[in-house]
């Protein structure tokens, strides 16, 4: 079938042959059929969409365009994927945790774009911490240590990177299909057996409502289940910032705190409930499933991993026991309540959007930022204020502290009613 044929089948509603799928993106990836054909084979999709088999072919396709891991010789494989909010330094919690449980955790991570951070960003404010293995060295790490975490590899998947560079370029990216299958081609490609994932939904994640975030939810379940991968999907509030601090030295100290047995309670319920989905997908037990996670906090155990983690991919793990040897900008600037009454809102997109003013982010791949800018979150909704608190602190090194300062003074929302905290899980699915 040519390339203008399998654009037709979509065009018409059709559905996809592997075949036609492995013609159309194998052959975008080789350089052999043209950026304007695919161009239009997404708008295709994006009007006609795809159902679960079409989906999940299209996703196994992607995750076979370049190399794939073989975590064969691994016990109890595990990954976790968030889509992305503000304050989101779950990773470097939830994974030393699951390792403590004695689950293995060989993942790859990404860098943060936008108002969104990302975990080898935040690992990369420990001194001589590198997001870069050779695979052998990946492999015994991963059984020595049952942790370890890397950059993303260019090859793996590629279609996915082509594609959505593509789509970001064609209006095609707020597509379901498309959207689920970016997603899990990466996941599918790293090998891991079981996949948990952190759908977040609000005003600081891309999907803004809980019938969206669910739509997607279920489609990457259906992804996992078809090509036999154990999957579960937690649903979680992003209209708020996750934690009390963000920024990626402030957020690694948040999570220390937290594997310390102190940090914010809700990045620790957080945790807490995506080690247990992740546990259950592996076969534990209810009762071992909701109180292992705990005891590695508890204990310390998650802590030593963690720290175990950081020194075998040539962090200093001094950091770990003494987090007050990062370093923090030194320009500080606080914002206070103007009334009195009660937070009934706090946007998490302008929050992110502060720290991306001051450094903390990058606007465009490959830009520097400053690991030691960030901004302190001092209420959260349904706290009593008074005028004259402090809400927030920014932490600065001078670059865009006016901008930072704006769009925190309007993302704290004042009312004079007492106001119920939002729930932070919404929704689980399996």
């Amino acid at each position: 079938m040519t390339i203008p044929e399998i654009i037709e089948v979509k065009r018409e509603g059709g559905i996809h042959t592997k075949a036609q799928l492995e013609s159309l993106v194998l052959g975008f990836v080789q350089g052999v059929v043209p950026d304007y054909q695919v161009a239009a084979w997404l708008m295709a999709v994006y009007l006609k969409g795809m159902n679960a088999e079409e989906t999940t072919i299209l996703t196994q396709v992607m995750a076979a365009s370049g190399e794939q891991l073989d975590l064969s010789s691994l016990e109890r494989t595990t990954d976790k994927h968030s889509t992305g909010g503000v304050g989101d330094k779950t990773s470097l919690v939830l994974t030393p945790m699951l390792a403590a449980c004695g689950v293995t955790v060989a993942k790859m991570s990404g860098r943060g774009l936008a108002h969104t951070g990302g975990t080898i960003d935040k690992l990369e404010s420990i001194p001589g911490w590198s997001p870069s293995l050779e695979d052998g060295a990946f492999l015994k790490q991963a059984k020595e240590i049952g942790l370890v975490l890397v950059g993303q590899s260019k090859n793996l998947a590629p279609a996915d990177g082509l594609l959505y560079a593509l789509r970001d370029v064609t209006a095609t990216v707020p597509s379901i299909p498309l959207i689920a299958s970016s997603i899990m081609s990466k996941k599918l490609a790293s090998g891991a057996k079981t996949i948990v994932l952190d759908v977040k939904v609000g005003a600081g994640a891309f999907m803004k409502t809980l019938d969206d975030a669910k739509e997607l939810a279920k489609a990457m379940l259906e992804i996992g289940r078809l090509a036999g991968r154990n999957t579960r999907a937690v649903l979680t509030d992003m209209e708020t910032p996750l934690g009390r601090m963000m920024g990626n030295a402030l957020e690694v100290q948040e999570a220390i705190a937290t594997l310390s047995g102190q940090g914010a309670t809700d990045l620790r319920e957080l945790c807490l409930a995506l080690a247990e989905e992740t546990l259950l997908a592996e076969g534990f037990s209810s009762q071992d499933a909701l109180e292992l996670p705990k005891k590695a906090l508890d204990s310390g155990a998650a802590l030593e991993k963690f720290k175990a983690f950081i020194a075998a991919q040539g962090g200093d793990a001094s950091y770990i026991i003494q987090p007050e040897k990062f370093v923090i900008a030194s320009g500080r600037s606080e914002i206070r309540a103007k009334s009195s009454g009660y937070l009934e809102r706090l946007d998490a997109l302008a929050v992110g959007k502060a720290v991306l003013a001051l450094g903390g982010g990058r606007e465009q791949k490959g830009e520097a930022i400053d690991h030691s800018v960030g901004v302190e979150i001092c209420a959260k909704p349904a706290d009593a204020i008074q005028a004259g608190d402090v809400l927030a602190v920014i932490y600065h090194n001078q670059r865009g502290l006016e901008t930072a300062q704006h769009l925190l003074e309007a993302a704290f929302m004042i009312g004079q009613q007492p106001v119920s905290a939002p729930p932070l899980i919404l929704e689980r699915l399996a």
